[in-house]
């Protein structure tokens, strides 16, 4: 009786927990849970502040789209959707809805063509009457961003089987509208295929639609009032309303008020038509037309311009603000440009926002060559010619050559004044327009003297300010360092931070001076904890107050307000507050109108607090008054993001969540006293073993005091023995509170993963000197590690490296200074930086000497001014004294570290006899991009640290490897 009893008990004592609470046991991610995950995407708020909407996407497979009133009280989802927009007047949702996955899957594995390929649809919302309409094949929309109930929207149709038109002559031919003029038109014949879009324009207020074929371009007045498009072919809408009508392409306006099509031009010479553009009022259209065929091998394109507004009457007062209605016009062509230039068909005219000019670009007329047709392909001459004269590298040439064959050099059109003027050139490539001000001066840019060096000192440019009337271009700034140069809103300053004094700058326009903005301040502008060779940025500009009066500019923690004339003397806007409490201050833009600072309105802040890395949001009151305060208005363990406010209403959106919760949304007012959670994401979450993270401190080697993050696994026990994985890239203790979804992995370890699966997580900062990165990372790392062992819950005999990139080549020498870890994987890691150094980055056709004289290698020098510091940084010639088994990751196609790296690091190893893999995927670039290859890396990178840190069983691959015709036949070996 009593050894039943016992064994009752024993019983009893061995249920699960789960089975004596209700509540199941959790359980450790696994690499099938990936997909699933989700995040939010596009938030939006209806101008009205009384919808918001967002999509909730997984890793893999279908989303869905789901609106919320601001209230809380309604909610829908519309599965699929995507690309969602509000119309201006608040009544309507225009969205696409995406093709299911599995459709799209199920085409693949059928060969289907990709034009035949399953499209996108269309859905509109009503969102008082909830009535919905949809449109298959969908390629684009178009709604007035500030006005009107019309949505262009462009579908592809399937290739016309129907035989040509025959040629006739119809004597009994009716009219067709003209821009305003009657003329007879003829049927001709014409072939009905065409690689173009139809176009249908739906009004969502009454459900009106008219389709239209052949459309290869379409645009709409911001307003939504008018819209034109261009056809390449012959269109049956006007065969419809003019059945002889000419068979040409053309431009085309739809009178929205008759609801009729408007020819306006259909110049029989012309083959191409490119570039609509249309003012925001929709009372001025430009577009760009060419006679030469699309294939032919050098094309001329014209400009033209339809004015659509009344005559003025003759007894107006004429002033250049007000633009006379003219005819159809040209504006720019080979006889009006310089000889041998044309308007560039690869950029689309623009109007300024007052529409008193028209912006356009131009460039060479490619000249006809004389092919070689007498010689076969594989006979002929393939050879690229570097020369020491070449001001870029033949790399960078090829890199750049579509750029270059498509370059346009920037023009306007003064509309008011009927003037021409070039802004751009061959020495001045570079001019930033501004369309909203309408600037006398414009910004250019020239690295023309300067391209031969950037292969080992990148970043120098010469400024210009460029006169719109004139293009005149006027050199203020030469062999300039400079971050981001711009001018202010108004066009009164040029402004730029100046790299080598650490100075910000502002050349007055007016008064043709310089002044030092920043000079004498006691703080500092630069980012106080840069340490590579090269120059420091800048914290920043939060912009410029109305008129150009004041320009705000960011140090580490404050924004200060200066006076670019120098009357009045700097003052701190955020009055020391970011300082004082040790927390970065950043204005947040709450909607693109805030895009000129409004010094009397409330003033919204993001805050940082570098102690302990949470973040909040602030408001300062009235902050350019003596009464000006900064108060929190939330602040958490947690990072917030995309603050943004309702247009016309006082409703505010934001995302918040920390490494243990999704980012989720949040709804409020600006008061901020009732924000309210809108979703609850990855519910599934709560089921399987997560983790949590603390921030942890200790002494570098050198006696530098250093940060990093400690992720533990869940219910973490301190008297235990874990297994422990480093990871590091420079710093990562400020994304402390960032989420870190679960997912398969581009290169590096994925850390809710490492921690559900029982492993603690350690990434270190590295704090680092000039010259000597790899013992930089020695003792910033090592030191960290046993401060950590010395806490005693990890596992001196289970400790694993991984690093990606830059972190992959400090895991390759890492393991050369020591025996500390069990395994260490390194993805594109540099092994030689004596061969590397004069290697190319295949991804930009760079040179890689910059990266080792000024960036992130940090050694400082040329390779034949310190030779022994290229050497004693290389893990290749350190490579005997590696003991701790290696995993690479290197793909054939990297263009930031080249393939060659790792091949070196795997055959010296091999020789060695020492334990190394390798992966290599075909085709992949730095960092993986196909999501089937993230899934095997995860598969066997995982695989790989089990093995060595948690005595799971070594995988086939790791075994056997895996052969070229295992390769051949798809055998995985895992």
């Amino acid at each position: 009786m009593v050894k039943f009893y016992t064994l009752l008990t024993y019983l009893f004592l061995s249920i699960p927990l789960f089975a004596q609470t209700g509540i199941p046991a959790k359980r450790p991610l696994t690499q099938a849970d990936y997909d699933r995950w989700q995040a939010i995407r596009s938030e939006k708020i209806s101008d009205d502040g009384r919808w918001i909407t967002y999509q909730i996407d997984p890793q893999e497979g279908d989303g869905v789209l789901e609106l919320r009133s601001a209230d809380g009280r309604k909610t829908t989802r519309f599965p699929r959707g995507y690309m969602a927009q509000f119309t201006a007047d608040n009544q309507f949702l225009v969205m696409r809805l995406k093709v299911p996955v599995a459709d799209t899957h199920k085409a693949k594995l059928k060969k289907t063509k990709p034009e035949q390929m399953p499209k996108d649809s269309l859905l509109t919302l009503n969102l008082a009457t909830g009535q919905t309409t949809r449109l298959p094949n969908v390629r684009a929309f178009l709604v007035g961003k500030e006005g009107g109930s019309w949505v262009a929207i462009s579908q592809s149709h399937p290739p016309d089987k129907t035989p040509k038109a025959v040629a006739t002559k119809d004597t009994t031919a009716p009219t067709t509208t003209v821009a305003g003029a009657s003329v007879a038109t003829t049927k001709k014949a014409t072939s009905t295929k065409s690689k173009s879009d139809d176009l249908t324009l739906l009004n969502l207020a009454d459900g009106t639609r008219r389709t239209f074929r052949y459309v290869s371009g379409v645009a709409m007045s911001t307003n939504g009032q008018t819209i034109f498009y261009s056809k390449d072919a012959f269109s049956d809408s006007l065969k419809a309303l003019a059945p002889n009508a000419v068979d040409r392409p053309g431009v085309y306006q739809f009178d929205l008020a008759t609801k009729r099509e408007i020819i306006v031009d259909t110049n029989g010479r012309f083959k191409q038509y490119k570039g609509i553009a249309v003012d925001k009022t929709g009372g001025q259209l430009a577009w760009m037309a060419s006679a030469d065929s699309a294939g032919a091998e050098a094309k001329a394109f014209a400009l033209y311009y339809k004015s659509l507004r009344p005559a003025a009457k003759s007894t107006a007062k004429r002033t250049k603000a007000t633009l006379p209605a003219m005819p159809f016009q040209t504006l720019a062509d080979t006889t009006t440009l310089a000889n041998h230039w044309s308007v560039n068909e690869f950029s689309t005219p623009r109007f300024s926002d007052d529409g008193q000019r028209l912006y356009f670009a131009t460039s060479p007329v490619a000249q006809r060559s004389r092919k070689d047709t007498l010689t076969p392909d594989d006979e002929k001459v393939k050879v690229d010619v570097w020369s020491w004269t070449d001001r870029r590298l033949q790399p960078m040439q090829q890199k750049r050559l579509k750029q270059e064959k498509e370059r346009g050099y920037a023009a306007v059109y003064d509309l008011a004044n009927q003037r021409l003027t070039p802004l751009a050139s061959r020495e001045v490539p570079a001019v930033t327009v501004d369309y909203k001000a309408n600037p006398r001066y414009l910004l250019g840019e020239s690295d023309e003297a300067y391209q031969v060096a950037s292969s080992w000192d990148p970043g120098h440019t010469d400024l210009y300010l460029i006169d719109t009337q004139t293009g005149t271009k006027q050199k203020i700034a030469s062999d300039l360092m400079a971050s981001d140069p711009k001018l202010s809103p108004g066009g009164r300053y040029a402004y730029w931070y100046d790299e080598r004094d650490s100075l910000w700058r502002a050349y007055s326009v007016r008064e043709q001076k310089l002044a030092d903005l920043t000079r004498g301040l006691p703080a500092k502008f630069f980012d106080e904890e840069h340490d590579s060779p090269s120059l420091p940025g800048a914290y920043g500009a939060a912009g410029w107050t109305k008129d150009d009066r004041y320009v705000w500019l960011y140090d580490r923690y404050d924004i200060w307000q200066i006076d670019p004339t120098g009357a009045e003397k700097p003052s701190l806007v955020t009055a020391g507050w970011g300082r004082t409490n040790n927390v970065r201050l950043r204005r947040s833009m709450l909607t693109p109108q805030d895009s000129t600072i409004n010094p009397n309105a409330d003033l919204w802040l993001t805050g940082f607090w570098e102690a302990d890395k949470h973040w909040g949001i602030l408001q300062e009151k009235n902050p350019t008054s003596a009464s000006r305060s900064v108060a929190v208005l939330t602040q958490s363990n947690h990072r917030y993001a995309g603050l943004q406010k309702a247009k016309n209403a006082g409703t505010l959106t934001y995302l918040r969540g920390n490494f243990q919760e999704p980012n989720n949304l949040f709804v409020t007012d600006t008061t901020f006293r009732t924000p309210a959670q809108l979703t609850w994401i990855n519910p599934q979450q709560d089921s399987v073993r997560w983790g949590s993270v603390e921030l942890v401190h200790w002494l570098g080697t050198n006696g530098t005091k250093l940060e990093g993050l400690l992720y533990k696994p869940d219910n973490f026990n301190p008297k235990q023995k874990y297994p422990m994985l480093v990871y590091y890239y420079e710093r990562n203790s400020e994304t402390m509170y960032d989420y870190k979804a679960p997912s398969p992995s581009r290169s590096t370890i994925n850390i809710p993963y490492c921690t559900s699966n029982g492993y603690l997580v350690f990434v270190p900062d590295i704090v680092y000197t000039v010259g000597q990165p790899g013992p930089d990372a020695y003792d910033c790392v090592v030191p960290g590690v046993l401060s950590l062992l010395d806490k005693g819950f990890v596992d001196r005999d289970r400790i694993g490296l991984q690093g990606q990139s830059w972190g992959g080549y400090q895991t390759a020498y890492l393991i050369t200074r020591t025996n500390l870890f069990k395994a260490a994987m390194a993805g594109a890691p540099v092994a030689n930086m004596t061969s590397a150094y004069g290697g190319i980055r295949w991804g930009t056709g760079m040179s890689r000497m910059f990266q080792y004289e000024k960036t992130q290698s940090r050694i400082g020098g040329t390779l034949w001014e310190k030779p022994l510091s290229y050497i004693e940084n290389s893990p290749l010639f350190a490579a005997n004294k590696i003991e701790t088994p290696l995993m690479m990751m290197h793909n054939d196609a990297d263009g930031s570290v080249p393939w060659y790296q790792g091949i070196e690091m795997f055959t010296a190893l091999r020789r060695l006899n020492k334990p190394v893999w390798m992966v290599t995927y075909n085709g992949e670039d730095h960092n993986l991009t196909m999501r089937h290859n993230m899934k095997d890396l995860s598969i066997r990178m995982y695989q790989f640290f089990d093995y060595y840190l948690k005595d799971a069983p070594m995988p086939v691959w790791m075994k056997e490897g895996r052969t070229a015709v295992e390769k051949d036949r798809g055998e995985m070996k895992y």
